[in-house]
């Protein structure tokens, strides 16, 4: 065999071998991709998003879709050559495995923890909207979730009203952890609760709860990574009574980026006009109860997938504006935001054709 001939053949067996290579490799990387938005105030799988009822409503035209980014699952070992693959691809970002699955969380325990962030956003939108309509809202402190084997566990349950630590009233979810955390592990916290049962018994009846609890627990000492101190192996967070019905029905969504563009399409839903203007806007973000808007991930993934469904604006959460600013879709224009009423404003500002005044991200 000639020399040359020979070289060639070794090294086409040689480049054959490393693509064999980087298909069987797993590397410690996952991807993330721009996924479905779905237009708040239209339908979605044959009935629309937003269903409101006890409380006069207006036909809602325009678009305010919410955004969404599609991830590699937990379960998924992605190889060497996808890995490059999406590193090359404009439209694909590949991160370390843990950025979405911290502490090896199973596909499960994220799809659960998606679920539950994806309901607490949608109360929080609900309340952040209708303050920003004057529609009071009743809240108040609930015992969100109760860690199994901890000193909380049979003693509190989920849903439980949590009205006073020690005799202290609790106004906030974080007064809780403030009040625990006085003690020493080992020593004993009072909480006095409205049980979940006569909480719902009462809401039914449209009364105020009559039976309450004083609940003796006794602390013990924090297993996880930050300062050693008292806990009792529960979560706060917050319950609320509203004067009418708002349901937001869209399946296969998790996480709490799509507060801000839920609170929009309810604050449209129940006020006569057009939030948009007409234009095609989308958006991202986190919302609490007082309507300041935060930071998400996939940032650059959804100002693409936004743009390639015709947006021509995209509320960015002001913490997201840099990374979004880097790499801006053509046509697409980034508001930076930072509360809901930021939001409303830049809307008006649309609506009049003022664009001048608008909040850009990268001014």
């Amino acid at each position: 065999m000639p020399r040359r001939t020979a070289t060639m053949l070794a090294s086409t067996l040689m480049l054959i071998a490393l693509l064999c290579a980087g298909v069987f490799i797993p590397v410690p990387y996952a991807e993330m991709s721009p996924g479905p938005t779905v237009n708040t105030l239209g339908d979605h799988d044959g009935e629309p998003v937003l269903q409101i009822s006890g409380r006069k409503t207006y036909a809602a035209s325009g678009h305010l879709n919410m955004t969404t980014v599609r991830v590699t699952s937990a379960d998924y070992r992605m190889n060497l050559v996808e890995a490059v693959y999406g590193w090359l691809a404009h439209d694909n970002k590949v991160v370390p495995r843990e950025t979405l699955y911290p502490d090896g969380k199973t596909e499960e325990q994220s799809t659960q923890e998606n679920a539950e962030e994806f309901s607490q956003s949608q109360e929080s939108a609900k309340v952040a909207a209708l303050k920003e309509l004057d529609v009071p809202v009743k809240s108040w402190v609930i015992v969100s979730t109760v860690v199994k084997g901890s000193p909380a566990e049979g003693k509190l349950h989920a849903g439980d009203v949590i009205k006073a630590v020690d005799g202290t009233t609790v106004k906030e979810p974080a007064d809780v952890a403030k009040l625990v955390t006085r003690h020493k592990p080992g020593q004993d916290v009072r909480f006095t609760i409205v049980p979940a049962k006569e909480q719902a018994a009462a809401e039914k009846e449209k009364r105020t709860p009559t039976k309450t609890q004083d609940i003796t627990i006794t602390t013990t000492t924090s297993d996880d990574k930050g300062e050693k101190r008292a806990i009792v192996g529960i979560s706060a967070g917050t319950d609320h009574t509203f004067p009418f019905t708002v349901d937001i029905k869209l399946a296969d969504v998790g996480g709490p980026s799509a507060g801000l563009m839920f609170a929009l399409g309810i604050y449209d839903k129940l006020t006569p006009g057009n939030l948009t203007g007409g234009k095609f806007v989308a958006g991202t973000g986190t919302i609490d109860d007082a309507g300041k808007v935060g930071p998400i991930g996939g940032i650059e993934m959804k100002t693409v997938g936004a743009r390639a469904k015709g947006a021509q604006y995209f509320l960015t959460p002001a913490d997201n504006c840099a990374a979004a600013a880097k790499d801006t879709p053509e046509g697409l224009t980034l508001i930076k935001v930072d509360t809901i009423q930021d939001a409303l404003g830049a809307l008006k500002d649309l609506r009049s054709g003022d664009t001048a005044e608008l909040p850009k991200c990268g001014k």
